[in-house]
This record gives C-alpha cells, sequence and structure tokens, in this order.
C-alpha cells in the first residue's frame, strides 16, 4: 500500500520515521550535529552542510507534517509565529496587504499590524463569515493574503475555506489557513483549496506542553522554494530536540483529538445548560451558526471551548481563577485541560481594537482527562458566583 492510501493514524506513526539501518532502532536517533563532514570540498551526505539549512531529525519531521497535512512540501520553525513572519517576508513586499479575520489570534495580529506593518504591510480585518466583505476588502486594495484561522481563536467562528480560496484566486491573492485549532487530523485545508496552511506546533501537534513550534505546509513547489529559501537565511528553525518532541507528540494526534473532541463536546452541552451562561461557542453545537460548516470540512469538533458568561468580566474572571483540574495559563491543545482569559491573557494585544475579546469570555482548552472530572471542576468553581 502506498503511503497516500494509508490511513491519518497509519501515516502519523510511520511518515519520516523509517527505522535506523545501522542497528535497527524502530525509533530514529536524535541528531545535535551543527555541522557535517564534507567528503572533499562541496562532498556533501545526502545533502547535509549545516544545522541551520537542514538536520534530518527535522528533515524527519517536515515529511510527517507533509503527508498528515497532504502537501508536498513542509517546513518547521522555532515557533508558530516565526513561521508567519518567514511566510510573510518570503511571499509578500512593501506595499502589499494582508486580509484578514476580525477574530484572529493577537500574536498574529501583532505581528501584522505592529511589525510588518512598519515593512510597509497592510491590512484589512474583517467578519471572513461575510463573504461579500472579504470580496470588497480584497478588491480595494494590493491583497496578497487573504488569513483566516477556522475554527478561529477565541470566538470559535467558522468559515467556508472553499468561499474564501476562490475569491482569493480570483484576485490573484493566496489563501493561507491558521488549522492550528483543527489540527489536520480534523481539518485539511489544502484540499478545500488552501494555498499554504500554518500552524503553531506548540499546541495540538505537539499535544504535551513541553515544546514550542511551528510549522508552514504548501502544495506548490515554487511557493515552497521560496519559503525555504526565507527560512534558510533567517534561520527561525526547530532544534533537533524540539523537532523529536513535535514528532513524537505528532505520531498519536488522532488518538489524542478524538478524545479532545469527545470532551469537548460534553463540557459544551454541559455549559449549555448553566444559568450562569449567556452564551457557549463550540461547532459541535447545533445552536452554533457554523454547525453545519464544520461538519462539512471537519471530521469532529475539538476540544476548544470559549464561554461568555451573564454576569460580566467579574464571573469570568471568577471561574477563571477557582478551578483545580483546569490550570490558568496560556496556551492550549495539550493533554492536560488549560484555562485561559484572552482579554487580559492571549489577546491582551488587541484590547481597544476591533479585534478585542469580550471581557465576559473564557477559553477552555479540554484536555484527555476523564470528562467527569472536567465538569465537577467547572461546577465547583461556578459555586463561587453564587
Amino acid at each position: 500500500m502506498s503511503a497516500e492510501n494509508q490511513g491519518f493514524n497509519t501515516r502519523a506513526v510511520h511518515a519520516g520515521q523509517a527505522f535506523e539501518p545501522r542497528t535497527g532502532a524502530v525509533v530514529p536517533p536524535v541528531h545535535f550535529s551543527s555541522t557535517y563532514a564534507q567528503d572533499g570540498i562541496g562532498g556533501l551526505r545526502d545533502g547535509y552542510e549545516y544545522g541551520r539549512g537542514t538536520n534530518p531529525t527535522r528533515d524527519a519531521l517536515q515529511e510527517q507534517l507533509a503527508a498528515l497535512e497532504g502537501g508536498s512540501h513542509a517546513y518547521s520553525f522555532s515557533s508558530g509565529l516565526a513561521a508567519e513572519d518567514s511566510l510573510i517576508r518570503a511571499l509578500t513586499r512593501p506595499g502589499d496587504h494582508i486580509v484578514l479575520g476580525n477574530d484572529a489570534y493577537g500574536g498574529t495580529y501583532r505581528l501584522i499590524n505592529s511589525v510588518l506593518g512598519d515593512w510597509g504591510i497592510g491590512n484589512t480585518p474583517v467578519d471572513m463569515a461575510d463573504l461579500d466583505a472579504v470580496r470588497k476588502a480584497v478588491a480595494a486594495n494590493k491583497t496578497r493574503f487573504v488569513w483566516v484561522e477556522t475554527p478561529s481563536n477565541p470566538l470559535m467562528k467558522i468559515t467556508d475555506i472553499e468561499a474564501l480560496a476562490a475569491i482569493a484566486h480570483d484576485a490573484g491573492a493566496l489563501l493561507v489557513v491558521d488549522n492550528t485549532f483543527a489540527s489536520p487530523y480534523l481539518q485539511t485545508p489544502l484540499a478545500l483549496g488552501a494555498d499554504v496552511v500554518v500552524h503553531s506546533t506548540t499546541k495540538y501537534i505537539g499535544g504535551h506542553s513541553d515544546v514550542v513550534g511551528g510549522a508552514i505546509v504548501v502544495n506548490d513547489a515554487e511557493l515552497a522554494e521560496k519559503i525555504g529559501f526565507v527560512q534558510f537565511a533567517v534561520g527561525a528553525v526547530s532544534g533537533p530536540m524540539d523537532a523529536f518532541l513535535t514528532t513524537r507528540g505528532l505520531k498519536t494526534l488522532g488518538v489524542r483529538m478524538d478524545r479532545h473532541s469527545d470532551n469537548g463536546q460534553a463540557v459544551a452541552e454541559w455549559l449549555l445548560e448553566r444559568p450562569e451562561v449567556e452564551a457557549v461557542l463550540y461547532p459541535g453545537l447545533p445552536s452554533h451558526p457554523g454547525h453545519e460548516l464544520a461538519k462539512k470540512q471537519m471530521k469532529k469538533f475539538g476540544g476548544m471551548v470559549s464561554v461568555q458568561f451573564k454576569g460580566g468580566e467579574a464571573a469570568a474572571r471568577t471561574v477563571a481563577e477557582n478551578t483545580s483540574v483546569f490550570t490558568l495559563a496560556e496556551s492550549l491543545g495539550g493533554i492536560e485541560s488549560l484555562m485561559n482569559y484572552p482579554s487580559e491573557m492571549t489577546h491582551a494585544s488587541v484590547k481597544g481594537t476591533e479585534l478585542a475579546v469580550p471581557v465576559n469570555l473564557i477559553r477552555l482548552s479540554c484536555g484527555i482527562e476523564d470528562v467527569e472530572d472536567l465538569i465537577a471542576d467547572l461546577e465547583r468553581a461556578f459555586t463561587f458566583l453564587k
């Protein structure tokens, strides 16, 4: 059976992971060398010269990432934002424009607006569910990228990837999809028409809250060459141990995402019945405006749940600071459940802008613990609201 015809979990375990030929070790060794001996000047062994350019452990991870996203080329970076920075600098020039979701991750917006804005890259935040608004924003500028997160962070909006790809391509632009929340197990944007997929591999792909990383996956050789050049020239690569930890996490992504999704669904349904709750933002709920589209684009609905409280900011802060199984911390996608207050944590950089997160909202990253314990933990936290 060819690798292309293998199932997701088989590819996750085996892509880029051939046993070591000398000893037969089933886990490939981690290559820590920063440089490689040459057989005479320019006589490289398998193309290896210097660690910033290539490393066997990183190469194995990149093969694994490409196989799971359905891409031909993947690049592993030192962080998700390093990946986004290299992508933008590789494929845009001063005067170009990015149309992005008006609920984009705060770090992405900070990079595009506050860092690359000074380099001459413009941006327009827009509601990605409003396709007419997207068309107008794309047409009004020299748009190079349409940039979307689906599900979005933390408002859990679902965007039609195929429709956005058509809008972008009609305008000569590229569609970039941040697939961090869904992971390649739940959603493969390249198959839906996207040109570029980006990840914070720190999250579900790594999956254990012990490594920081990012990734870019593409299907176009010309785009890949430009991205690879900037990665080599700038040097924001993942180190060998980071690559190894990410590969190890990626091998169990499918089984973890099944559990994350089941727990997220159960927690969302429990929250929906609570009188203290104003809204539950989870695409697995039939009441979610993007539910039908999510069913079409995604295998399951993931482990991320956002909730808004009738008691406003005070209620959100109270719950966030009174859980024990859910840990109050930034990040998401690990095996342990995390609680986040985005307005003051992950999205503090967009306070006061149209991307600001409601102050009565908390974001839950449902881990793989027993769901009864997650619900009991939340129920106890809710007692502090009375």
